[in-house]
This record gives C-alpha cells, structure tokens and sequence, in this order.
C-alpha cells in the first residue's frame, strides 16, 4: 500500500486505533515513552522528528495487511479536507440524501447548498460563537428552557438552587433497577412512524449543521438509534417500546435546537424557529409516538479502592470526563462516564435493554475497546459483546456477578432537545479491581479529560454538584447516582445529603 508522506500527530493515532492498542500498548509496540503518545493525541497537528517517522513508518510496513487497511480508511477521514469528506464520505452522502428528500429537493441540491455554505464558513466566527456557548452555564439553560415552557410542574432540582431541564416525576426517580433481563425490559417494535418534512427554515440549518460538520472536522456516522416510543417506568422495572431511526436524522433535526437556544442567550434574541416548529410546548415533548425522541443513558461509576498510606481510608473513586470538543453534541460539558446513545450494535431486539448500552460504553468508553465504537468502523463481528472478546477487566468483572452492579437510578425527558434520560449507577465493590486494573482505565476520544473524585471528600463533591459546566442530564444522572451510592456505600462514603423535589 502507498504510505503515507508525512505523519502527524492525527494520523499516529490513527495506526494505533488500527492496532487497537492503548497508549501504553502503542508506546511499547513502538519502543517509545508514553508521553510521545499522549503528545500527539493533545496536539493531531504535531509533525514528529523524522526519526520518529521512520519508526511509525516501520510499524505501518510491517502490520497485517488487516491493520493496514484499517489505516487507510482512518488516515483518511483524519487527513481530508471539507471537500473531499463532501464527495467520499459515505456518512455525509447519507446526510445529503436524508437532506434532499425530506426537505423536497431535487437529489444534489444539498450536496451543491452544502458546498456553498462550507465556502462561506469562517472558523474564527465559530471558535468565538463557541467561546460565547462555553460562557452560558448549565443553570442559566435550565432556568431559560423553564421560562419558555411556562414553568411546567416536573422539573428536576435538588438543594442549594441546583435546577436542571429533566422534565421527570416521582414514579421516575430512585428506581433502584437492577439492569438485568428480568427488569429491563424496553421491547422493540416495528410500528412505522410519521412522515418527516422539512421547511426552508428547517432545511437551511441541516445545511448549515453539515457545513460546519465538515469545515471543523466533526465526525459525523450515520448510525442507527433507538427512538423511545411509550414508557412504563416504575420503581425496580423499566418497560416500554422502543424503535430504530438514524443519527442523521437526530443531528439534523432535534439536535439543533440546544445551539439555536444557547445562542439566542449569548445575543438576546427571543426567537426560537427550530423549537418553535419541533417542540413548542410540553404536549409536544410528552407525545412521543409523533416525534423522534432519541436519546440515552450515562451511569455514575463508583470503584472501591482500598485504604492507601498517602490517599487514606478505604473509598469508592468516582469518575467524571468533560466532553470532547470532537463530539457532535454536548461539547465541553461535564458527564458521568459512560454515556453513549442508546442504539443497537448487532441484536437489535437484544440491544434494546439499557444494560446493553451501559455495558457496551463501559468497554469503549473505560477500558479502550474502540471496536464497539461504531464511529470509528464498520462494525464486523457477529456479537461484539461475545465473552471471549471482552476487554480483560470486562472479563475479571463478568466471571463473578458479585463483582460489579448497574442499575437504573431515575429517567426524565430533557427540554434541551426532548432526548429521553435513563440515569444509572455502576458500583464495583471488589476492591481487588481497582489494584489490577485500575491504571488501565483510560478515556476514548469522546472524552477530553477524566477527573476522579473520592466518596469521603465531602467538601469536592459539593463542589462537584455545584459546578455550572454539567450537562443538565449529567447532573441528573450524578445527583441521581449519589443519593444511590449514599444508600449502598457504607463506611467507604460520606456523601451529602441530596434531596430532590420536581419543581
């Protein structure tokens, strides 16, 4: 195969995510120091020393012919410009498409719309549009999406002024729903669903999602999602129906409409067109058959670590990441890790418990299985989740079902874009993990940080809580979460005490 002429930090990542290898893993495959590794994924424009690329030129010479082709497709999708992803990305040809034929058009008059707008987008204006976003906190969302909704009876808060924007109520929360086959119990049916059209105004801000997908770029897959179509949620069993729609259609449509509200707050501006049109009012939000309700779960993760001379008495560590810049959505935001959307890898019937989806970010988001990442490649395998391809702390976890609990602590819809919310708590209490695995806990690219949190530090976790740059959901599930551990934990917590009402 042809090599590439010059690597830089974006395309050694992509050997190693080729190789499936850790950043230890790559380092010590390439005979390098870990640092390199971690430097070139900080900075994806770094050029190494031509030492080094000789190494790296070395290692993709003598990978199988599978990693090689593994590489290629990568390196590509790192390496090509607005352009090229516009008339060889398979996933923007799916956009277009989508795009033409709801919006009415004539097939290519997207991908022409597109084009033209690509050329007009100046990245200076969205890295300062950006910088705007970043400086409107996660209470003032909730506060602003309350106001515009009337102040609807149901939304989420806790002590201290701690509001959020998950629409839930009392049958929703502290659910203490073991994920397992007997509880979690979403069914998935194949009712069709109503037709989807677009206006000029609708149509013209999907144009305008793709362009800057592609002038920044965003990784964009078109994948399959659940969309939650009725729900019989009660303490101890999670029930409903459930369907199967594409991410483009989310990213295109509901999607939108945290940018368009965020925006609006930066200028003071009181309009609101894509919610207007998607979810003007609570009946709309409520009435899921008739929209597309796609959405997920994310779990507060809590490992017991044992006492330690220099840290102290034995604790649970909580993990917490911000959101990558790299993501579609909820950029920058602080999220409990794992969160994914709920969507199917290979079963769909089977895929369709929640406990598939948390057990399936656990490997990718936690112990760098990046081959159940489905924006990464295709996904080949007959079960992905096959006892004999889990990741080795998945398999010291699933030899002993004692080991590690998950469950379902609460469930809301989100006004941001009307996304469903199942919260949850994974709680490893064998100590023993955190002493084999725990330096093998690393964060996928989702992620562009991971911060740990110790369940005695009254004081940080307090902060933590009050922390503005959580994603409304996100504070659910870890609000949510708490209140669960400090019920579980024992002598290993010393939590505050969260108390919830829906406003």
């Amino acid at each position: 195969m042809s090599l590439v002429s010059g690597w830089t930090g974006k395309t050694a990542g992509a050997l190693q995510a080729a190789l499936r290898l850790s950043n230890e893993a790559f380092a010590q495959h390439l005979g390098i120091g870990v640092r390199t590794v971690a430097a070139w994924h900080k900075k994806p424009t770094l050029r190494p020393q031509s030492e080094m690329q000789r190494i790296l030129d070395t290692a993709l010479e003598q990978a199988p012919p599978a990693v090689q082709a593994r590489f290629a497709k990568l390196s590509y999708k790192t390496s090509s410009t607005p352009g090229d992803r516009l008339s060889a990305d398979p996933n923007i040809t799916s956009a277009l498409d989508w795009l033409d034929h709801h919006a009415g058009w004539q097939p290519g008059t997207s991908r022409r719309e597109v084009a033209s707008r690509v050329q007009r987008v100046d990245p200076h204006d969205l890295e300062l549009r950006g910088r705007k976003r970043g400086r409107v906190d996660q209470q003032q969302i909730a506060r602003a999406l309350a106001e515009y909704y009337g102040n609807p009876s149901g939304l989420y808060a806790a002590g201290n002024g701690v509001t959020t924007s998950i629409l839930t109520r009392p049958d929703w929360l502290d659910l203490a729903c073991p994920l397992v086959a007997s509880n979690d119990r979403l069914n998935l049916t194949s009712a069709a669903r109503p037709a989807v059209t677009l206006d000029n105004e609708a149509a013209g801000q999907a144009a305008q999602r793709l362009a800057e997908t592609l002038a920044l770029g965003i990784r964009m897959v078109d994948m399959p999602i659940y969309q939650l179509l009725s729900t019989d949620i009660h303490r101890g069993e999670l029930g409903g129906t459930v369907g199967v729609s594409t991410f483009v259609h989310y990213a295109l449509t509901m999607d939108l409409l945290e940018g368009e509200f965020v925006d609006a707050l930066t200028t003071g501006t009181t309009t609101h067109p894509l919610r207007d049109r998607y979810l003007p009012d609570l009946d709309s939000i409520l009435n899921l058959s008739d929209r597309l309700c796609a959405g997920g779960t994310l779990a507060l993760t809590a490992i017991a670590r044992p006492a330690d001379p220099y840290r102290g008495p034995a604790d649970y560590v909580l993990l917490v990441q911000e959101r990558s810049g790299h993501v579609v959505n909820a950029a920058r935001r602080l999220a409990p890790i794992p969160k994914g959307f709920h969507q199917p890898l290979t079963d769909y019937r089977a895929d369709a418990q929640i406990g598939a989806t948390l057990r399936r970010e656990i490997e990718e988001e936690l112990f760098g299985r990046d081959d159940v990442d489905n924006t990464v490649g295709e996904q080949r395998f007959a079960d992905p989740m096959h006892p004999s391809r889990l990741s080795e702390p998945m398999r010291w976890l699933r030899s002993d079902p004692s080991r590690m609990r998950m469950e379902c602590t609460g469930f809301g819809l989100n006004l941001v874009s009307g996304n469903y919310e199942f919260a949850g708590l994974i709680v490893i209490d064998d100590e023993e993990f955190w002493t084999l695995y725990g330096g093998m806990i690393e964060a996928n690219w989702e992620a562009s940080t991971l911060r740990q949190y110790s369940t005695l530090d009254t004081d940080q976790i307090t902060h933590l809580i009050q922390d503005v740059a959580w994603s409304n959901e996100g504070l659910f599930a870890l609000l949510q979460g708490l209140r669960r551990l400090r019920e579980l934990g024992g002598g290993r917590v010393n939590l505050p005490e969260i108390e919830w009402e829906t406003t």
